[in-house]
């Protein structure tokens, strides 16, 4: 790791400047080579800062607001954010206060605001950590969070952002029994099923990775393949399924998986995961529209949708986009919906969910769907499953999940869930 941090932190400044000024994901610009020319120490360290700053983004401007007459320019304003994150944090203030008066300067356009920068850094290093924890929560920004609150209430809406501010740990689906991999890992079977690791660290370096002993995959995205039951020797197919996991639980309770996804890059990883867990499945790179196979025992689609209920992980999500894509989405999963069911043979079961938090990606879209197709219906039976709330299943038989649920044990993504039988 380069001693300065300077590296580090220029790579921090350069991720928040692509996401809340260029919309761009944090998984795009790592695969696009943000991280690329850092040492792994570095890697690891320019990745955690901006997503600190992104997650206390909003703590972290309430911090600044005093000691700025008005905002400054981007550039300068993303370097306070990181240095108000770094100072909080406890980092050394001389260190901190120089690496972002050089970020600033090298910059010919905010190189005037070097000594802006120096002082309102200087005073928050004052405040220190204390200042930091008597701020509020950082709330969502208010293009989501609207319609968050219209949804489900101020109350919920708070429990879930300070979920999203807690961050998530790692999840692990068990190939085989789950106590066994949580003793091995040094983590803790949730209600569901689901082996929860706090501090993990590296992913591959954990016991049971190289023997293929279990996956990784949210507790929340788990539950759709548990609500099918038992699937040994049903025809499944698996639409939309990178990045694999819901197929590697349908392979491992003794599916026949036809796993279908439109990224052959996406698709290789799936093939990559499935071959070191020890399982098979028909992988298929094709549009979920041009796949035309029929008579499935059972469908998962995993819709693409908005992935609102995954900012535990993905803070970056709230300030790279802002809604506009939405609409497109939703239409976009009322045509799978009833695409996948022309897939289905009568009295088959699909079922459909999406990582969203907004109910038009969730329950709206299944009260629409049941309009359209005579005979179809909803089973929340299939929810009755060890871990789940019965007050999580909805009016109309489907189960969300939310990140405020489950605050004792760190949360979980937020998810909608619905099994529908199609008329025999």
């Amino acid at each position: 790791m380069n001693q300065s941090g300077l590296p580090a932190r220029r790579t921090a400044h350069h991720l928040l400047m692509q996401i809340i000024g260029e919309g761009r994901l944090m998984p795009e610009l790592i695969v696009g080579g943000a991280l690329a020319r850092l040492e792994n120490d570095d890697r690891a360290r320019a990745q955690r800062l901006a997503t600190e700053a992104l997650r206390g983004l909003d703590r972290a401007d309430r911090m600044l607001k005093p000691y700025l007459k008005k905002p400054p320019p981007d550039h300068v304003m993303n370097a306070l954010r990181l240095g108000v994150i770094e100072l909080c944090n406890g980092e050394a203030a001389h260190g901190v206060v120089n690496a972002y008066v050089e970020i600033v300067a090298r910059n010919k356009r905010t190189q005037s605001m070097k000594g802006l920068t120096n002082a309102v850094l200087r005073k928050i290093a004052d405040e220190g950590p204390a200042g930091w924890t008597k701020r509020p929560l950082p709330l969502t920004p208010g293009w989501l969070r609207q319609p968050l609150v219209a949804a489900w209430g101020r109350d919920a809406v708070l429990g879930m952002e300070a979920a999203h501010f807690a961050g998530a740990s790692l999840d692990l689906s068990a190939k085989g029994d789950p106590e066994t991999v949580a003793n091995a890992v040094g983590g803790h079977v949730l209600p569901t099923g689901t082996v929860r690791v706090p501090n993990a660290g590296q992913v591959s370096s954990l016991p049971g990775y190289a023997s293929g002993d279990w996956w990784v995959q949210d507790a929340a995205a788990a539950i759709p393949v548990k609500a099918l039951g038992d699937v040994t020797g049903l025809k499944v197919l698996d639409l939309c399924a990178a990045p694999g996991g819901k197929a590697m639980q349908l392979a491992a309770k003794g599916a026949q998986v036809t796993a279908v996804d439109i990224s052959e890059k996406r698709m290789q990883r799936v093939s990559e995961n499935l071959a070191r867990v020890g399982l098979a499945t028909e992988a298929v790179v094709s549009d979920a529209f041009a796949f035309d196979q029929g008579g499935f025992d059972a469908i998962l689609l995993d819709a693409p949708c908005s992935a609102t209920g995954t900012i535990r992980r993905h803070p970056d999500l709230p300030y790279a986009k802002d809604g506009s894509e939405f609409g497109a989405l939703i239409d976009q999963q009322e045509a799978m919906i009833d695409h996948a069911l022309n897939l289905l043979k009568p009295g088959g079961r699909l079922v459909f969910c999406t990582c969203s938090l907004l109910p038009d990606e969730g329950e709206v879209q299944v009260e629409e769907a049941l309009k359209r197709h005579d005979g179809l219906t909803v089973d929340p039976k299939a929810f009755d499953l060890e871990g789940i709330d019965p007050d999580w299943v909805t009016p109309e038989g489907g189960l969300r999940l939310r990140p405020d649920y489950w605050p004792e044990f760190g949360g979980m993504d937020g998810f909608y869930i619905a099994v529908l039988t199609k008329a025999a």
